[in-house]
């Protein structure tokens, strides 16, 4: 039995990613943060209490700001896998919080190579790193796995010095470490403050009168939206070849912002149109001519990326991925569990 170790595992990949290697037969270990409340929703029905019965899921408590430990960790479960999704993953955020962002993001990437290094697990150990899209900042598009790289934020730039560091420990220590650089992945699962998730969320609420105004900021932003189920069995077809490489996992396809909440808004009932511009653009409701989206300052970033189109050919060529669902489709399954969901 595979044995795979997941960083992140309360998000939306690492809960996805588990599940996904769960059906595969894997024993999979997931490192946790300590908190004084519940943190792991999104995993809380693959999960048994191990006081109660023996399971193939276990939870270990622990952070990507302490070497010793992920070193303690990883030496106790030997693991086939690592898969490191841990990040402060906002973008917005990381501006707020550069250090912190850095310290998880970047260090938290070379503490691990370090662990497998320093346990000497080279032969056995394959690492994965999560890269992302937004390394690639305000390069023009497509971007595949040669496109310069300048990154537009702490969070792309402390993600960048994750993704060279994992290419340096592959080629110093003979170590698998690989990349996936991922564009933007959406599902249920998705963090609230996140923007596609943030719609769909107002979106119900609005058509239920449970609120009045969704506030956004820049609606020109384009983005290459999938859906994560899709992009964790990358992740998976990635550390399963034989020699460690970095792919782009992208639908090829771009949305701005604008576009994504007028599909939104119109499966749920509401047609948008849209008047004015800049901070003053709102979205209306063709119907009743009731403002339901308004621009607001606070949702703009200090520097934008304006627009991300990923070309995942070389990820079809060589791992036979492409992505199962649109992005209507996606919409759909996000709304579906965001009606049941919502009381």
């Amino acid at each position: 039995m595979k044995k795979a170790l997941i960083t992140g595992i309360t998000g939306q990949d690492g809960s996805l990613l588990a599940r996904f290697l769960l059906k595969k037969g894997y024993e999979v270990h997931g490192i946790i943060r300590r908190s004084s409340s519940f943190n792991t929703g999104r995993i809380e029905d693959i999960y048994s209490d191990p006081n109660e019965k023996k399971s193939r899921l276990v939870l270990h408590y622990g952070d990507m700001v302490d070497t010793s430990n992920l070193l303690r960790i990883i030496s106790k479960v030997k693991p086939n896998e690592i898969y490191n999704l841990a990040a402060q993953s906002h973008v917005k955020v990381s501006f707020e919080l550069p250090e912190y962002t850095a310290n998880v993001d970047a260090l938290g990437c070379l503490r691990i190579l370090e662990c497998i290094r320093q346990l000497k697990l080279q032969k056995k150990t394959k690492f994965y790193q999560a890269s992302t899209s937004e390394m690639f900042g305000t390069s023009n598009p497509p971007q595949n796995e040669s496109t310069p790289m300048f990154p537009a934020s702490p969070y792309g730039a402390a993600k960048l010095y994750a993704h060279w560091i994992t290419k340096n420990y592959r080629f110093a220590y003979k170590m698998f470490a690989c990349s996936g650089i991922l564009f933007n992945h959406e599902g249920p699962y998705r963090g609230q403050t996140f923007v596609t998730k943030k719609i769909v969320d107002a979106a119900v609420k609005i058509s239920k009168s449970q609120q009045k105004i969704l506030y956004l900021g820049n609606l020109n932003a384009k983005r290459d939206w999938g859906d994560a189920e899709d992009y964790v069995e990358g992740m998976w077809l990635i550390v399963q070849q034989k020699k460690p490489d970095d792919f782009v996992l992208a639908t090829g396809k771009s949305y701005t912002v604008r576009d994504f909440a007028t599909r939104v808004f119109k499966k749920v009932g509401i047609n948008l149109k849209w008047k004015g511009s800049g901070l003053k653009e709102i979205g209306v409701n063709k119907d009743n001519n009731k403002t339901v989206i308004k621009i607001h300052k606070n949702y703009f970033r200090p520097q934008e990326v304006d627009y991300l189109l990923g070309d995942a050919k070389k990820a079809r060529r060589i791992l036979g991925w492409k992505p199962k669902s649109d992005l209507n489709k996606l919409i759909d399954k996000m709304l579906k569990f965001q009606f049941k969901n919502n009381f």
